[in-house]
């Protein structure tokens, strides 16, 4: 029973307007935490392992909410574990770690439920609610708890990521900055920090949407097995059980649907959408054959909406608030791969200062 997928297309997508001011609270809170400013002065960060912790505490504030997201709690650093066990080991110790977290959240939230129904009073409005909710004959500490590990994975390990190569572009690009700052400060004075508000901002959606694309978390994607023999239009033959991935990161790159592919252009999507006017494919969350950061078809990404609304509320709280650059006198980063994975190098340090006109 996989109820826990249809809760990310349905509750979470449908959520996000209201999650808008908890999102951007666990943003503020969790930067103000790792960089921990003082005057004007420079501190400098790991880039990767903080927008790790930026990205897990702010999408556990949207799974189980407060205060079980803030680092004190260890939930968010045990879902980064999480995923290096899967990798790497068995899985049973953090589980356990993860249920004892858990166990008591889920047992005041079942009491709430056998004695008031399912609205009773201050009923916490995150992921585990929802899941709890939609199935009644699951509600097991131990079932729960792999279905959040499980959406924890689906969601943490490529967002760090993404992000982090998001900031390295900020840092190295300076000049951007400013057509930034200026676009999210005149949409907030309008539409204050909201979905709405998001939406509006084209510039801060195509400069996550060009790294996506210029870098991203993948050079291949799609993934496809071959459930019986296929012949293409070419006479090309896939055998029966073959897999067969996309080359996403060639695709992104070939000039036949990207003029002057391999630069970095931050407003190439925003100039598109200036162009053809309502400007929907030029989205960050639309997919298409030539954009396939989050899939294409039937299997595209449902957790799309979600993720971009989490980057780009960073990407527009980072403009308007600090001043960044990257440390150590690095003027360009290299993405390191691990056969198809790209990732961002975590030995980068970058430079966070409180903004100064």
């Amino acid at each position: 029973n996989s109820y826990h997928i249809l809760m990310v297309t349905t509750q979470l997508s449908r959520n996000i307007e209201a999650l808008c001011p908890e999102i951007r609270d666990e943003i503020c809170m969790a930067f103000d935490d790792i960089s921990d400013l003082s005057g004007n002065e420079w501190k400098t960060v790991s880039a990767a392992s903080s927008m790790k912790q930026v990205v897990c505490r702010t999408t556990n504030r949207v799974f189980v909410g407060l205060p079980l997201c803030e680092p004190s709690h260890g939930l968010p650093f045990l879902c980064l574990e999480h995923i290096a066990a899967r990798l790497f080991t068995s899985v049973s110790q953090s589980n356990q770690h993860e249920r004892k977290l858990l166990r008591p959240i889920i047992a005041e939230r079942l009491r709430y439920l056998n004695e008031s129904g399912k609205e009773w009073a201050n009923k916490p409005n995150d992921f585990l609610s929802w899941m709890m909710e939609e199935a009644e004959d699951l509600w097991t500490v131990k079932l729960l708890t792999a279905r959040m590990m499980f959406i924890n994975f689906a969601s943490i390990h490529v967002g760090p990521d993404s992000f982090t190569q998001v900031l390295f572009q900020l840092a190295a690009n300076p000049r951007y900055v400013q057509p930034l700052r200026e676009e999210v400060e005149a949409i907030v004075e309008k539409e204050g920090w909201s979905k709405a508000a998001l939406g509006g901002m084209r510039k801060v959606d195509s400069f996550v949407k060009e790294c996506q694309r210029l870098i991203g978390v993948n050079s291949v994607g799609l993934s496809r097995k071959a459930m019986k023999g296929f012949t293409f239009a070419d006479g090309t033959f896939i055998p029966k059980g073959t897999t067969v991935v996309t080359a996403i990161q060639s695709i992104h790159h070939d000039e036949m649907f990207y003029e002057n592919a391999r630069a970095f252009k931050p407003f190439r999507f925003a100039e598109l959408h200036e162009e053809d006017g309502e400007g929907v494919e030029s989205q960050f969350t639309s997919t298409a054959t030539e954009f396939l950061a989050f899939g294409h078809g039937r299997h595209t990404c449902t957790g799309r909406f979600f993720a971009a609304s989490v980057l780009k509320s960073m990407l527009a709280y980072v403009v308007v608030t600090y001043d960044v650059k990257l440390a150590d006198n690095t003027t360009r980063t290299r993405t390191l791969n691990f056969a198809t994975i790209l990732t961002p190098d975590p030995s980068v340090k970058v430079m966070f200062r409180r903004r100064v006109d």
